[in-house]
């Protein structure tokens, strides 16, 4: 069987578009990493998640972890801590592009392939009313960078993958469950 890592609504929406019968096992490791390279960064905890989950259901599923990280001018900018730094967040980003990454592990019959996709978001202009109406509806608050990419009014337009903005970039996942 195939098991997510991860409690997201929509890397669990993204994985049922390419399989079936999967479940979902949240990860309970610490998203903390000694990398300052964001593909590094997100690989190691999408990595972390993955080796967790596994050894908590017997190493017999194939068992996919992700991350997803906002980088904009040499920074990750992971999920906000409150609604201020969303704020904070989104009106550093307003108008300007940035890189968003999701790092996949992916632990299928006792080995590990692990990869990265980028992606680059460009942001619409806010202002502060936008700002303070998007954080007071509570969908920054759990997301990397203080955004969904689903959401309206956020992204003008994504150079890439939109499912890697999302957070779980399905081609090369879709090839690796498929060997």
């Amino acid at each position: 069987m195939i098991v997510l890592a991860s409690a997201s609504p929509r890397r669990k929406e993204l994985l049922s578009s390419i399989a079936g019968d999967f479940g979902v096992v949240p990860s309970e490791s610490e998203e903390k990493s000694a990398y300052k390279a964001p593909r590094l960064y997100v690989q190691d905890l999408a990595r972390n998640k993955a080796r967790e989950v596994a050894a908590r259901t017997g190493g017999r599923d194939t068992v996919i972890g992700a991350d997803t990280a906002v980088y904009f001018k040499g920074r990750i900018l992971g999920k906000p801590k409150d609604a201020d730094e969303a704020k904070r967040f989104l009106s550093e980003l307003s108008g300007k592009k940035h890189s968003v990454y999701t790092g996949v592990c992916i632990i299928k019959d006792g080995r590990e392939t692990t990869y990265y996709c980028k992606s680059v978001v460009q942001f619409n202009k806010f202002d502060e009313k936008f700002i303070d109406a998007y954080v007071a509806g509570g969908s920054p608050l759990d997301k990397a960078g203080a955004y969904g990419a689903q959401d309206e009014g956020v992204v003008r337009r994504v150079y890439g993958d939109f499912d890697n903005v999302v957070g779980l970039p399905l081609g090369r996942l879709a090839e690796i469950l498929g060997e």
